[in-house]
């Protein structure tokens, strides 16, 4: 049973550059320039018609946007749950630019121990994600702390969730590697089960369909999971609508400040008819779509998603914004 039809998060790419080079992603690679604010304003615009909600501005690292509290503001001045994901390399400069606008706001940390993370990362961050924590404390922020959980890791959960989360009141968000182009996942069956364990912690927001999906081989496109095209609008720095989603990314067309009209084109119609069943869809895991995917269509995996969403609600409350009316 399909719950929503209208689309309900936007990932909105800032720019494809970062300043890190983490080995589970190859973003950073890209040449790129920064979206403007213009074409921001205008897609915002057009993504509230739409239904939109939700709007993740992402990168590569977002921050480097030297317009980015300018950008959040203008999205919580059009009512949009707001979220942003950051290495913490910039956060203690631009903390008070973004203090009360990003309604989620993930640091990213992928061992406890400094020299792994700093060799994960391909720059020496840890120091700043340390700073950001206490940074944040002193602005009154909650920032979640985000694993990207890969088998190598898995051990450093509980020492990360004490010390980082439990002992600040943050939450964990157990992010599953996940395989795309050259970058590989893998995670053992062992090592899904002790995610689903720790996931159980009071401060740890671990979606459950992400382990299902796994254990299930992914994405089938004979019936497939994944509804990218229709529960997500994905737009390039480069002002292009992204079709199916960023990671597959066979078409991409230019925005051109249409953004509502190409949305319902025939162009974008066909991959809303086709999500997950094009054959490179086969066994995808992409968590950036499946999360989003399990909330608009009631299935098992909607069911096993269900208590991580409820979980996460009652511990920060975000949601609720999904029900104010805004004029």
């Amino acid at each position: 049973m399909q719950l929503r039809s209208k689309p309900v998060l936007c990932n909105y790419y800032l720019t494809y550059r970062c300043n890190a080079k983490c080995g589970f992603c190859n973003i950073w690679e890209k040449p790129s320039p920064y979206a403007s604010i213009e074409a921001i304003t205008t897609n915002l615009t057009a993504l509230k018609k739409l239904g939109v909600k939700i709007i993740d501005f992402t990168g590569g690292e977002p921050l480097l946007h030297q317009n980015i509290g300018e950008i959040l503001r203008i999205a919580k001045d059009f009512g949009f749950i707001t979220t942003l994901t950051t290495n913490c390399l910039l956060y203690p400069k631009k903390a008070k630019e973004i203090a009360n606008l990003v309604d989620m706001l993930h640091f990213s940390i992928d061992f406890y121990d400094k020299e792994k993370h700093n060799k994960s990362r391909g720059v020496e961050c840890y120091d700043h994600f340390i700073e950001s924590i206490e940074i944040a404390k002193k602005l009154n922020q909650k920032p979640d702390i985000l694993l990207t959980v890969f088998n190598e890791n898995v051990e450093d959960i509980p020492k990360i969730y004490n010390d980082f989360c439990l002992a600040n009141k943050f939450m964990l968000i157990l992010n599953p590697v996940f395989g795309y182009d050259d970058i590989k996942d893998g995670l053992t069956t062992e090592n899904l089960d002790k995610l689903s364990s720790y996931g159980q912690l009071k401060w740890t927001y671990l979606n459950e369909g992400f382990i299902s999906l796994r254990k299930d081989n992914g994405n089938n496109t004979k019936d497939p999971v994944c509804k990218a095209q229709t529960s997500t609008i994905v737009i390039s720095p480069e002002n292009k609508l992204i079709a199916p989603c960023y990671h597959l990314g066979s078409a991409n067309f230019n925005i051109n400040n249409n953004l509502e009209t190409l949305y319902h084109s025939e162009e974008i119609n066909f991959f809303k008819k086709n999500q997950g069943r094009l054959p490179e869809c086969e066994g995808c895991l992409v968590n950036c779509y499946m999360q989003p995917s399990f909330s608009v269509e009631v299935n098992k995996y909607f069911w096993k998603a269900l208590p991580s969403t409820i979980k996460y609600n009652m511990r920060k409350g975000t949601w609720k914004n999904l029900f104010k009316r805004r004029n």
